[in-house]
């Protein structure tokens, strides 16, 4: 489980409630639908009204990120609850899914069995009719999550729908983190929404 200092836990408590939409173009005229799976690195986006637009202009974006999610693995309890898994978020949306899954998770986890469970999201996700899928890389603040990268870029073999977003590289050397140098500032919340949407919009087939 990541371990955050008080600023983090501040942004993670908020996370516990981080489901809801993004975008000004979160409307009747938008042009895809995305849903965001993730845990609380990514939650900082609910909390900045310039990222969701950035991330959301034109799209319906529903933002799904819980504190201490897995992937498959029981997620860790948090202040008494115990958020729903990757793959649990995925199945409950069912054909509402939508035309493309985000998924930023494995920060509380192990890389052991995170290939077989990106499988089974996979399977999940396309049989509920995404088009695409695209998969954050996880920050290499700690050398452990290394082997969940090397997971996350092998499955793009394996999965044509499938892009990796590789944010470790697009993050390194910058000043958007906090202490614990994974969870976002708001400038960080920034720049991954939009460093995702050119993705997203990939994704969607509308780039």
């Amino acid at each position: 489980m990541v371990r955050m200092r008080p600023t983090a836990a501040v942004l993670v408590a908020l996370a516990l409630l981080a489901v809801g939409r993004a975008g000004a173009g979160a409307a009747d005229g938008a042009t895809a639908s995305v849903t965001f799976v993730g845990d609380s690195v990514p939650a900082s986006i609910a909390y900045s009204a310039r990222a969701k637009t950035r991330l959301g202009s034109g799209l319906s974006v529903r933002l799904d990120l819980r504190v201490c999610r897995r992937l498959v693995a029981p997620s860790c309890p948090h202040h008494g609850s115990t958020a729903s898994t990757a793959l649990q978020a995925v199945e409950s949306y069912g054909r509402g899914l939508g035309d493309v899954l985000i998924v930023d998770v494995g920060y509380n986890e192990r890389a052991d069995g995170y290939r077989t469970g990106i499988d089974r999201v996979m399977r999940a996700a396309l049989a509920q009719g995404v088009k695409g899928v695209v998969w954050v890389t996880l920050r290499e603040a700690r050398a452990a999550y290394h082997a969940t990268n090397v997971a996350i870029r092998g499955a793009a073999q394996r999965w044509k729908p499938l892009r990796v977003a590789d944010w470790n590289a697009h993050s390194r050397g910058r000043a958007w983190f906090r202490r614990d140098g994974l969870h976002l500032t708001p400038a960080g919340a920034d720049a991954l929404a939009g460093f995702l949407r050119p993705y997203v919009l990939r994704a969607a087939g509308l780039r």
